[in-house]
């Protein structure tokens, strides 16, 4: 009986065959393949643009991380023991308390001829550490301990807030060194795993994928996993100056049917009462998403707050706030949302160059034009000539 076995190379040279197939008859559709072709150009320069950007910043990131540790080095070998004006001094203990306690304000330091003096509160925990940090800062001969232990910040006002120390591998915010490490280990742990042959290798390709997506989108493992408790997956705020009254500002705002006229990614808005809308965005990869918002508080022409339905697919919330700017309205918004799988969604979105804070940014710049201007931008959704204006009463004119 003759035996036939399924070559795996074969199997991945067809599928590969069948994907380029694809792309070429999606790029070379002749109704709309000269805008997807334009599109994808766009998008190739735009990550590369970002690309060579983010090289550089964790180049220089690292340059002078390098240069710091030789800096330190020199000083260790050289044993310098010139003294050091005290105000210098106290500037480097108040720069490395920075580094190694998450309430560093609620430390007093005093420093002279060298001596440096602690008080305040201080936790428990990050004593030791923050002892140890100050006896090593460059022209420190002593230190006095006068520092108050708290084992938890229960009851003490400068111990509440904060967070984590920056010293600590688990802070939220990585150094872009730190992310650029992360994504390039990441990538080769992950294409290592995929080309080996062992029980192992799906385990290495999914560290690698995590650490990519840690580097990309600049959170906690546990936040990007969902069991840190904080439901708000991504959290950001921007600020902008617009040259028009805030009852402009916030009349175009509140009709959020106008959206489509200044943003490039809301394909549909629509009215359905009593402060309830439905949203039609385009996704990453041309994947569209739904869901229902309804208004939660308005004050022409200070506040207006919003938050999806229960059941949307995209959880999401904000506020912005009009304020007056001289002869212009400052802007502040704040927003959060849960993209689809979690952060990783958005750390996926982030990687096909689809950065909803990204996106933010441009979309704010549209309707400034927009409103300062009065002409729609080109690469608007839905572009129209003239912005349409709401009366005090919120009906459109």
């Amino acid at each position: 009986m003759r035996q036939y076995s399924t070559n795996p190379s074969r199997i991945t040279w067809v599928l590969g065959g069948a994907a380029l197939g694809a792309i070429a008859m999606f790029l070379s559709d002749p109704v709309r393949g000269h805008r997807r072709r334009a599109l994808a150009r766009d998008k190739v320069y735009s990550v590369a643009t970002r690309t060579r950007n983010a090289i550089d910043v964790a180049s220089r990131d690292l340059g002078n991380r390098a240069h710091g540790l030789r800096a330190q080095a020199s000083h260790i070998m050289s044993k310098d023991n010139t003294a050091v004006d005290d105000r210098v001094l106290m500037e480097r203990v108040r720069q490395r308390i920075g580094r190694v306690v998450s309430h560093p304000h609620a430390i007093e330091v005093a420093a002279r001829d060298g001596c440096v003096t602690l008080s305040g509160p201080v936790l428990l925990h990050e004593e030791q550490r923050l002892l140890s940090a100050v006896r090593h800062v460059q022209g420190v001969t002593s230190v006095q301990d006068r520092l108050e232990i708290h084992e938890r910040p229960t009851g003490v006002s400068s111990l509440q807030g904060g967070g984590k120390s920056r010293a600590s591998p688990a802070r939220s915010n990585w150094t872009p060194a730190a992310r650029a490490m992360a994504l390039i280990g990441g990538g080769t742990l992950g294409i290592f795993g995929l080309m080996r042959r062992t029980p192992a290798r799906w385990l290495c390709a999914t560290t690698g994928a995590a650490l990519m997506a840690r580097g990309v989108s600049n959170m906690p493992f546990m936040r990007m996993a969902g069991l840190s408790g904080d439901k708000r997956a991504v959290d950001f705020h921007k600020t902008i100056h617009i040259e028009a009254p805030p009852e402009k500002v916030f009349d175009l705002w509140s009709k959020c049917e106008n959206f489509p006229h200044f943003m490039s990614n809301v394909q549909e808005v629509r009215d359905l009462g009593n402060g309830r809308s439905h949203w039609i965005v385009n996704g990453p990869a041309g994947v569209q998403f739904e869901w229902d918002s309804m208004i939660t508080e308005s004050r022409r022409p200070e506040l207006l707050t919003w938050s999806s339905a229960p059941e949307s697919t995209i959880q999401n919330s904000g506020s912005i706030r009009f304020d007056p700017d001289g002869n212009g309205t400052r802007v502040n918004i704040h927003m959060s949302y849960n993209p689809p799988a979690g952060i990783l969604g958005h750390a996926i979105a982030t990687m096909f160059a689809s950065d909803p804070k990204r996106q933010m940014d441009n979309d704010l710049m549209r309707m400034k034009a927009y409103i300062e201007t009065g002409r729609a931008p080109h690469d608007a959704t839905h572009p129209e000539q003239q912005p349409r204006e709401q009366s005090s009463s919120g009906t459109l004119h």
